[in-house]
């Protein structure tokens, strides 16, 4: 995985390009990007008045979405050397399979890099590469080999994306250990001012700072140990006790109990069956729907009409380790047995221990 950060992306759009395309509604947009003028001011002193010729405007919505217009000439580039990639405003990712004994892969990869370069060159982008990364996932003697090809391009043991930190070995140790130490440092700050608020704001703050992350992108670490976890849980007791002003020599279920909270491990549980339910049922993403098929057998069987999973087949260890955690509890619980609103509750149910959900 390769992110490019393109720096500074939004003060060197070339606005004439934009609204040059045949499309009526850039047409509307024709104001908004033209006759701009600015001008420095300090104190009672101020520069004189210049023309803007390029850049979009800043501190709305409208301006990241022009840039997304802008750019979108770069996918057909990076699609012709048939390599993967996400992109939005300034941010583009590259992933790619490489084998360590595939030459032509490593480059393709460095040609589609090269094009790539050279398209923002041309269109008077430049990418940033102090922040531009490489990541490559796999096992470490394998990792050496491809990163022994890529010495031109920084390298990193760990990548920052939508906010989860990846890591090479895909372990998320980085991740838990980031959500852990600043789900403390909030909570140490909560507990400065929790004699003054009630109940009610306190779950408010808890929900606002602790919780939250522990539920950010949590679906990730399915099929992780409990012990890689278990600083995760230790947070979420430290919240809980916090709140319920519960001494730490007390039992902790009883008091999550009371507060409806599910552990952390069958939160993950919880956002895995609800992410597969909805794509079961044509309610979750296109990229997530793809990968989950029902099962139907050549033959008619008993379980033809019970809405199972197909069972993906894995040809590694490592993949399949984490793979068998899931696949009795989510390939066995898309139950048609109930209909209508009670159909949800019963998938998760019977995806979850009961205990945290009575």
């Amino acid at each position: 995985m390769i992110c490019f950060i393109i720096s500074p992306y939004f003060n060197t759009v070339d606005c004439t390009l934009v609204i040059s395309e045949n499309c009526l509604t850039l047409k509307w947009f024709y104001s908004h990007l033209t006759d701009r003028s600015f001008y420095g001011s300090m104190d009672t002193c101020s520069s004189k008045v210049f023309d803007i010729n390029c850049g979009v405007p800043q501190g709305s919505i409208l301006g990241q979405l022009l840039f997304n217009l802008y750019m979108l000439p770069l996918g057909d580039v990076i699609r012709r050397h048939g390599v993967c990639f996400h992109s939005y405003a300034d941010d583009t990712q590259l992933y790619i399979a490489v084998s360590p004994d595939d030459e032509e892969s490593v480059n393709t990869l460095l040609k589609c890099i090269l094009d790539i370069e050279s398209w923002m060159a041309e269109n008077f982008l430049q990418p940033n590469q102090d922040k531009t990364e490489v990541l490559v996932i796999g096992s470490e003697d394998k990792r050496e080999i491809v990163l022994s090809k890529l010495n031109n391009y920084k390298t990193s043991q760990c990548v920052r994306n939508l906010g989860v930190i990846f890591d090479s070995e895909m372990n998320f140790i980085p991740q838990i250990k980031n959500i852990t130490k600043t789900g403390f440092y909030h909570l140490k700050n909560i507990a400065r001012v929790r004699p003054f608020l009630s109940l009610a704001s306190t779950e408010v703050l808890m929900h606002a700072f602790i919780t939250s992350r522990l539920d950010y992108c949590n679906a990730l670490l399915s099929g992780l140990p409990r012990t890689r976890i278990a600083n995760l849980q230790l947070l979420q007791n430290s919240a809980a006790r916090m709140l319920m002003r519960t001494r730490g020599r007390e039992h902790i279920t009883p008091v999550l109990r009371s507060l409806h909270w599910l552990p952390v491990q069958f939160r993950i549980d919880f956002k895995v069956l609800l992410l597969v339910y909805k794509c079961f049922y044509g309610l979750g993403p296109s990229y997530l729907s793809d990968m989950i098929l029902k099962y139907e057998p050549s033959r008619t069987l008993r379980s033809s009409d019970t809405g199972l999973l197909v069972i993906p087949k894995v040809r590694t260890k490592h993949t399949a380790r984490p793979h068998l955690v899931f696949t009795d509890l989510v390939c066995g619980t898309a139950s048609q047995r109930a209909s209508g609103p009670q159909r949800l509750f019963m998938f998760l149910k019977e995806g979850l221990r009961p205990t945290f959900l009575i």
